[in-house]
């Protein structure tokens, strides 16, 4: 008991905590959505995006987080602008500053020490702040209370956008105001794990809780749950082996998806095996 309870007892530790979960219920609340409308690709794609700006900000010492905004809103104008203006196709564009994006974030920091990459990159959630706690607060109201106001369009794109349309439910106005609380689940979580990171956070708990799911609230408050549980179990094995503190917890955040699929499927093949065969004809 005391190997668990004992690393919480620091105060780095606590804050380290207090973001993470903070972290996992902002990412959960959005990467619901992500899952259900089957948008990992934009999704990774924004949280690779932000790395320009966040390593640009890093190298002249302003907010990190107004880089990771004003990086975040280039690759959404960049990827409209491919799109529109080109026969490439969306999938393509988001593929094109995907790549572009996050070899130019390397290339801006690639002569600062590899310490400052591996902060940009990873994150430093043993190193986070009260000020980055209250920011992820913010994070969470604000999200909390858009996905509110938006369950019911969210609920109808998620399903058939052509139906969401037909309902009146303006499902291009909807789309993007997902990807704008996407954006802002990324801004406010990657000091934490880092933007190569957050994405685990956005997907791998809503996927694990939809193994088991089916009720949209219930695949939230499940992705929660499991996101809690990775993330304290990073924690743990950060403080106790020494790894990063990021990577850990995205680390624990897919390997719990792998455990409760292998539970899944193990216990779908013993329902199996004990039902009984059908009697011949």
């Amino acid at each position: 008991m005391e190997w668990l309870t004992d690393p919480f007892r620091l105060g780095f530790m606590q804050e380290a905590l207090k973001a993470s979960l903070l972290a996992v219920v902002v990412c959960s609340m959005v990467g619901t959505w992500v899952v259900l409308r089957g948008l990992a690709f934009i999704g990774d794609a924004l949280a690779h995006g932000v790395i320009p700006g966040v390593a640009l900000a890093q190298l002249l010492g302003f907010s990190l987080v107004l880089g990771a905004v004003g990086s975040a809103l280039v690759m959404a104008a960049g990827v409209t602008l491919v799109n529109r203006r080109s026969r490439v196709g969306e999938d393509a564009a988001i593929g094109l500053l995907f790549v572009g994006m996050l070899a130019v974030g390397v290339i801006i920091i690639s002569g600062s020490s590899s310490r400052d990459l591996t902060t940009v990159l990873f994150g430093s959630i043993l190193a986070v702040s009260s000020s980055d706690v209250v920011l992820l607060v913010a994070a969470t109201v604000v999200i909390g209370v858009a996905s509110l106001v938006l369950h019911r369009p969210l609920l109808a794109l998620a399903f058939n956008a052509e139906k969401a349309a037909a309902l009146g439910m303006r499902p291009g106005l909807t789309h993007a105001a997902l990807m704008v609380m996407v954006t802002i689940a990324v801004v406010t979580s990657f000091q934490a794990v880092g933007t190569l990171m957050v994405f685990a956070l956005i997907v791998a708990p809503p996927a694990t809780a939809a193994l088991f799911a089916r009720r949209v609230t219930t695949v939230l408050v499940g992705g929660v749950v499991a996101g809690w549980v990775a993330a304290l179990a990073g924690l743990l094995l950060s403080f106790h082996a020494g790894t990063a503190g990021g990577a850990s917890i995205a680390a624990c955040t897919v390997g719990l998806f792998f455990v409760a699929l292998g539970a899944k499927e193990a216990t779908e093949a013993l329902r199996n095996h004990r039902r009984p065969a059908p009697m011949p004809a």
